[in-house]
């Protein structure tokens, strides 16, 4: 065969890789108001920098008339690119294919790229829309499965891990976006569950939509699974791009620094009357954070889930930091089982991927009732306090207005190895409010008294005085300056610059045992 025949049957052959399930199935993809596979890399990826891998593997069964549709690629588009101008590996489901089933050749294609990722030191993106494993060939798609979760676990810690999920992703292929760190969750296409509604239905009785189940905006706000809840394909991968922003290559590298526009110096002069005179009035937390960030741009994650606590991603003279903080104007801030898991998943990532962390603390409390307590709130709440402890990044800590008992200690406290901890000078650190405490304490002097509302209020005016203030703290050394709101910004980002070279390690060990 002559070159140019040969070079013109590749061509051919290719064609018919990149039309996937074939026009019919791509027309269908279209009509679900989805994207197919390459649309998606497309999107991801700096105009022609995607390098394909695997593109004419192909399965390899001869069951169930599987031996009639083999498709070049199989069910998986694999391969690495740049994604504003850094390296990225990604793969994207081809639901034209098979339904995306993940068939034994599927897995090995993923488990190459994930591999290639690890080795190279650069972030991974798994876009899923896929009904599972392939249910003709049985064991070997469970292999196929199994070869993904594998991976996932491996490379956590190492490279970021980014899901997508566009379409379906079932059974026990869903555990690999959860074990991802950031999962991105598109209206009225994403669906995640480990078993459809027409089992559970067969199982229970219980007659369920997949929507109602499993779709996009139960797992951003009710269970808490996904991370971003996007409106569109189209927003969703600019939303990834921008996180990417954030993010280092590896565990080997430090997270990119952006030029910061910002003056360093800036003073947040409108922080001096966030707080609210009445102790008991709310105030949005989020002002804050932005008034703080670089040209006040706050990428927040988990946005829809647990909002009594913020966590998200801002640059702060151009080095980028996590945000953990309470929102007062949500459940007045208490820490719950919820707010609990968001925090010490968002300060794990940052952990490990050398990311400091920034925490503004307003906090009364954790989460009181039968309910909290029986669903384990102890050991919830232990997973945010082993979070901060074992965390090694520079951590600064803002009080605000608030910081009592066991909560004091959970959020970023010099108790927990905080670095540089502030305080507003309206901030309080106590073992609880006044109220609470005088009720407590002076219980019996009250009741014995001749006028007992007035020996109440006289106490608590003695205990406000003593404890409604961050001096005894500071006095003790566990606040290491009380500062003006208006600094806030400088204050912080000079803590940055001192701790950048900051080393501490842990004791050696195989790992701690997380209350899991």
């Amino acid at each position: 065969m002559a070159v140019q025949e040969q070079l013109d049957n590749l061509n051919r052959l290719k064609k018919q890789a990149e039309m996937g399930g074939g026009e019919a199935k791509i027309d269908a993809q279209h009509k679900r108001g989805k994207l197919t596979a390459r649309e998606r890399i497309d999107l991801l990826f700096d105009k022609g920098t995607f390098n394909e891998l695997g593109a004419f593997a192909a399965h390899r069964c001869r069951d169930f008339g599987l031996e009639k549709q083999r498709n070049a690629g199989d069910a998986v588009v694999t391969g690495s690119g740049l994604v504003n101008g850094r390296l990225v590996f990604a793969y994207s489901q081809d639901f034209t294919v098979l339904g995306g089933s993940i068939s034994e050749v599927v897995g090995q294609k993923v488990a190459q790229v994930i591999d290639m990722a690890i080795r190279a030191g650069a972030p991974l993106i798994a876009i899923n829309d896929s009904g599972g494993a392939r249910i003709q060939e049985g064991v070997a798609s469970l292999s196929g499965v199994g070869d993904i979760l594998l991976r996932n676990t491996i490379a956590s810690g190492v490279i970021p891990q980014i899901s997508v999920v566009v379409g379906p992703s079932a059974g026990g292929a869903v555990y690999a976006p959860a074990l991802t760190d950031f999962i991105f969750a598109v209206k009225g296409i994403s669906q995640m569950y480990i078993t459809g509604p027409d089992v559970i239905k067969a199982v229970t009785g219980e007659d369920i939509s997949h929507e109602a189940l499993g779709g996009a905006e139960i797992h951003a706000k009710k269970s808490g699974v996904a991370h971003f809840l996007c409106e569109n394909e189209k927003e969703c991968f600019e939303q990834i791009r921008e996180l990417m922003g954030f993010l280092p290559q590896s565990n080997r590298h430090k997270p990119p620094r952006g030029k910061n526009k910002d003056n360093e110096e800036r003073k947040t002069r409108d922080l001096r009357d966030i707080i609210p005179d009445n102790p008991k009035r709310a105030y949005d937390m989020k002002k804050v954070i932005t008034e703080v960030a670089d040209e006040k741009e706050f990428f927040e994650v988990h946005k829809h889930f647990a909002q009594n606590i913020i966590v998200g991603f801002v640059r702060m003279g151009g080095q980028p930091a996590g945000i953990v903080a309470q929102q007062p104007s949500h459940m007045a801030g208490v820490i719950d089982i919820n707010a609990s898991l968001k925090a010490a998943r968002f300060i794990r990532f940052c952990d490990a991927f050398e990311i400091p962390l920034v925490s503004f603390v307003d906090v009364p409390g954790f989460m009181p009732g039968t309910d909290q307590e029986h669903s384990g709130i102890i050991k919830h709440g232990a997973k945010l306090i082993y979070a901060y402890a074992e965390a090694t990044v520079p951590k600064i800590t803002v009080i605000t207005r608030k910081a009592y008992g066991g909560a004091y200690i959970v959020m970023s406290s010099k108790h927990l190895r905080g670095d540089i901890n502030y305080a507003w000078p309206a901030s309080e650190v106590a073992v609880m409010g006044a109220e609470g405490a005088v009720n407590i304490i002076s219980r019996k002097a009250i009741a014995e008294a001749a006028n007992p509302e007035e020996t109440r209020q006289k106490l608590l005016d003695e205990y406000r005085e003593h404890f409604a203030n961050p001096y005894q703290a500071a006095q003790l050394g566990y606040i290491d300056d009380v500062i003006d709101p208006a600094d806030t910004r400088s204050k912080i980002i000079k803590a940055l610059r001192s701790l950048e070279n900051k080393v501490l390690a842990n004791p050696p060990k195989k790992h701690g045992n997380i209350p899991l």
